[in-house]
């Protein structure tokens, strides 16, 4: 049997994990949180992938998966730490169970349908054990045709916000869309930028201890760029390390509530919108909601139209 044990809060390890190696910190000075749900096979796919890597232990946060997945992961890797929340709490709110659990100096946190290239953990490791300062350190993420997902972005001002809103459906190119999407990143030179996305991130422990870890009232989506804000804003660094790559199969675990989802990721816009603006800007909040509840309007129509094509992309 895996181990299984109980959710605990975040925070709730060693204050800081095992000191990395003379030679600068490694896989082994690091611990993965996976949080899961209803990612079927893909799950212990992830798992595989990380115990590849060599990294200190695997946490598994189970989010009330109906498919049989944790069952699964139980049987065939007794050494992972299986933590059955008992209902599904969000992104987050799962990820900080695991953080609260893990001991070591450095976090990956990892969506269940993300597999990670040889290296990769290695070359996080390396970029965050080498600038103190740095908060989250994100790889490449690539599609699963090999394509680069735009996962280093901007924190985006409420004009690109609302741009790339209203034009990234019909008009991908849009320049708010890019300044958001930072089109004009070297996608192969590591880079310090706004945020990286949590489908795959490191984290320094001492970091996200500091923070508080992610923000619980975030159920899905923008829970990474609410964590990232707020690192910076405490003046802790977030960059993008192009040699490290993970593939992920986007939209597996939340094509089975597609409406929920579309609901999730547009309130959680405006939860991120609500808690960075300040002064005068604020009045553009109350026009941002409609302009976000006509969004979701025709998201819903759109994924209605398409129901039966296969799951969706992710909305972002």
């Amino acid at each position: 049997m895996a181990r299984t044990n109980s959710p605990a809060a975040p925070g709730a390890g060693a204050a800081a994990g095992a000191a990395p190696g003379p030679a600068g910190p490694g896989p082994g000075d690091v611990a993965a949180v996976v949080v899961n749900h209803d990612a079927g096979a893909l799950l212990t796919a992830c798992v595989a992938s990380l115990e590849d890597e060599g990294v200190a232990e695997v946490i598994v946060v189970d989010n009330a998966s109906s498919d049989g997945s944790p069952d699964v992961l139980e049987s065939g890797h007794p050494e992972v730490t299986l933590v059955r929340t008992g209902a599904n709490l969000g992104y987050g709110a799962g990820a900080n169970r695991g953080i609260g659990m893990a001991d070591a100096e450095f976090v990956l946190v990892s969506n269940p349908d993300v597999a990670v290239h040889p290296g990769a953990v290695a070359a996080l490791a390396r970029a965050i054990g080498a600038e103190p300062t740095l908060a989250v350190v994100g790889p490449r993420i690539e599609e699963s045709d090999g394509s680069r997902y735009p996962s280093a972005r901007r924190f985006p001002s409420l004009v690109d916000a609302a741009g790339h809103a209203l034009l990234a459906g019909v008009a991908p190119g849009n320049r708010f869309s890019a300044r958001y999407r930072m089109a004009d990143l070297d996608p192969s030179a590591p880079t310090e930028v706004d945020w990286v996305s949590g489908a795959c991130f490191v984290a320094r422990r001492r970091a996200l201890v500091e923070l508080g870890g992610f923000d619980e009232g975030y159920f899905m989506y923008a829970e990474d760029t609410d964590l990232c804000w707020r690192a910076r804003r405490a003046g802790w660094g977030v960059a993008y390390v192009p040699d490290a790559v993970v593939t992920h199969l986007q939209g597996v675990s939340t094509a089975r509530h597609p409406y929920r989802m579309l609901v999730a990721h547009h309130r959680s816009v405006l939860r991120f919108a609500v808690r960075t603006t300040s002064g005068w800007r604020r009045l553009a909040l109350p026009p941002m909601a409609g302009l976000l509840g006509v969004r979701l309007a025709v998201a819903c129509l759109r994924q209605a139209a398409r129901a039966r094509r296969g799951p969706p992309r992710r909305a972002d």
